[in-house]
């Protein structure tokens, strides 16, 4: 056998040689990506625990591990009608691992009440799908001798700095939906946010303040309890939950244009990749034939409905544009 000098030429090895060596080296391959989703999800939720909001989002969580084939965890990010929610989105990969359901508030009210808007609902978010709609419901506490909306504007009308309303925060659609009522009654009012519905809640159930609007779900359940009463839903139709509670076109003719149901979607961070936000529509479809999944949300009395991810955006753009003057009308952004 020659030594090894006895290869060189020139300095160089030959290819050959080369070639010979290679062959002896374990093979390396690029490893391609695993498919999505290769690792656990989180959803952010914009609302405290036993919300309505919160109760939704975990619904479509549980649905769409099954369908994904990988948890889906629940994160509680409430304040500031969801601007602390938003914030945390904006600072996780855009790799559709971070969710966050929203609300038609989020997407289209909470970032125009702000003179300095803290986000662009357009810009900052890829849309995945719109899950549901559902009515909301101005209430008031049982035994507080308020039993028609006509009432609740005398009581507007003889208390000083009129009634205090709640809301679960700052440009929810509760807190513009009440505060355009109350101008359309010419009735005096104050705003009282809260973070979160449940607050809200039990700050009216216990008559700390004199009204809120409220999600069905919500609404319905307390009524029946005999704990609050309902004095107009703000929709087209009455609803099967509350059928003697009459439309807000029927309680006040001139408010038929607050019949605005809320709507709730999944959002991920705004560059997501779009293969990712198709499988997770395709999960979301998938779960509304689901009868399980179905059954939940009707149980909370929130209609489900098809959609793509392009209409997140849509529907956004369609509500912003009947918010966007009311807010201005009301004088209701502030810093």
């Amino acid at each position: 056998m020659k030594p090894f000098h006895a290869f060189r030429t020139h300095g160089r090895v030959p290819a050959a040689a080369l070639l010979a060596c290679a062959a002896l080296l374990p093979a390396v391959h690029a490893q391609p990506p695993a498919a999505y989703p290769a690792k656990l999800l989180q959803i952010v939720a914009q609302q405290p625990p036993g919300s309505g909001s919160d109760a939704m989002t975990r619904i479509w969580a549980d649905c769409a591990a099954r369908e994904l084939g990988q948890p889906v965890v629940v994160q509680n990010k409430p304040g500031a009608n969801g601007i602390l929610a938003v914030n945390f989105l904006k600072g996780q990969p855009a790799d559709g691992y971070t969710l966050m359901s929203i609300g038609m508030s989020q997407m289209s009210i909470t970032p125009y009440v702000y003179r300095q808007r803290p986000y662009d609902p357009l810009a900052d978010f890829d849309g995945v799908a719109v899950l549901g709609t559902s009515p909301l419901v101005l209430a008031v506490p049982a035994g507080s001798g308020i039993a028609r909306l006509q009432d609740l504007d005398k009581l507007a009308h003889a208390t000083p700095g009129g009634v205090n309303f709640g809301s679960p925060g700052k440009g929810s659609p509760a807190h513009l939906l009440t505060s355009a009522l109350l101008d359309k009654m010419g009735a005096p009012g104050t705003h009282v946010p809260f973070v979160g519905e449940g607050a809200g809640l039990t700050a009216l159930m216990g008559q700390q303040i004199q009204a809120m609007t409220l999600v069905m779900g919500t609404a319905a359940a307390q009524v029946k309890a005999g704990k609050l009463t309902a004095l107009a839903v703000f929709g087209a139709q009455r609803s099967p939950l509350l059928p003697g509670v009459p439309t807000i076109a029927e309680a006040l003719p001139a408010a038929a244009d607050l019949a605005r149901p809320s709507w709730i979607a999944v959002v991920a961070r705004a560059g997501t990749p779009p293969d990712v936000i198709n499988r997770l529509n395709a999960a979301t479809e998938k779960c509304r034939a689901d009868a399980h999944y179905q059954a939940r949300f009707e149980a909370m009395n929130v209609s489900l409905t098809a959609s793509t991810p392009r209409d997140v955006r849509a529907w956004a753009e369609r509500d912003a544009a009947v918010w966007r003057p009311l807010i201005d009308k009301l004088g209701l952004a502030t810093e």
